[in-house]
């Protein structure tokens, strides 16, 4: 309630005037009264447009006046749906699109670009991960790929020397061959992709890692652990919003210890990659 101005203070009011205190109520000749003892006897001037019964009910009107809500505060309002109203809603990021890949791999031919072994033949089955952990380059999507591979399985001739090379070639009875399993790791690797929202994704990816045998590949002058390298090129096609199928049919694989031993005979297969992912 305002406080009365010095100019309505100390005024005669006829007994009965609806402007006088003692008709007023005890609470508002109080607050009239409280009001009188801000100084000394002025002139009426403001008398008649403040009236403490008008101030009194216009106070008590607005508490009961449906259109006093919209002077309310979001605290003060009736629901707490009108108080979330007046907040700002917080914005979470969407998480970045990943991918479960469950692949395997078949050698279908043998060639000495990095490695000196020949005639050997690899086959694998594994998981990759793909997540879209950079932006986009040459207008494809950058992901991280990182994979696991817990069938390695290396068939190679049995008698070789020192670099790998069989040392009779023409043999290619069975007996003349041994298979040494393995396995293998990746954690270091990235994939381009294009048309990432489209149903065909050709995509690029490269990915280094270590592989480990039961013996000593690709000739036993060589070590059980060999460095490995991946390259791959291929197509993705999308089935549905969540699943895919990958067809990788050029892709080269390799392996060697990297001269930590003297003799570093290598081995380069080209192969095809096949696998269903699961994108979420």
């Amino acid at each position: 309630m305002p406080k009365c101005a010095p100019s309505q203070v100390g005024a005669d009011f006829p007994e009965g005037n609806s402007l006088s205190p003692a008709s007023q109520s005890p609470a508002i000749r109080t607050q009239w009264l409280s009001a009188s003892a801000l100084g000394p006897p002025g002139d009426f001037q403001l008398r008649a447009e403040i009236n403490p019964l008008t101030v009194e009910a216009t106070r008590a009107g607005v508490d009961s006046s449906p259109a006093s809500d919209a002077f309310r505060l979001p605290a003060e309002s009736g629901s707490a749906e009108e108080a979330q109203a007046g907040k700002v809603r917080e914005r979470h990021p969407q998480p970045p699109a990943q991918e479960v890949i469950v692949e395997g791999l078949i050698s279908y031919g043998n060639y000495r670009l990095f490695g000196t072994g020949y005639d050997e033949k690899l086959f694998t089955a594994g998981v990759e991960y793909d997540r879209h952990s950079w932006d986009y380059f040459l207008k494809a999507q950058v992901d991280y790929v990182a994979e696991f591979l817990p069938f390695v399985l290396l068939d190679k001739p049995l008698n070789t020397n020192i670099y790998g090379y069989p040392t009779n070639p023409v043999a290619i009875s069975k007996q003349t061959r041994q298979y040494v399993p393995g396995v293998g790791i990746y954690p270091i690797g990235f994939r381009m992709q294009w048309r990432s929202n489209r149903s065909i994704k050709p995509y690029l990816e490269a990915k280094g890692g270590l592989l480990g045998f039961t013996k000593k590949v690709p000739s036993s002058q060589a070590t059980y652990e060999n460095f490995s390298f991946q390259a791959a090129t291929g197509v993705q096609v999308k089935m549905s919003d969540r699943w895919g199928l990958r067809l990788g049919l050029f892709s080269d694989f390799h392996f060697s210890d990297a001269f930590i031993v003297e003799i570093n005979p290598g081995l380069d297969v080209m192969n095809a990659n096949l696998g269903l992912s699961y994108h979420f």
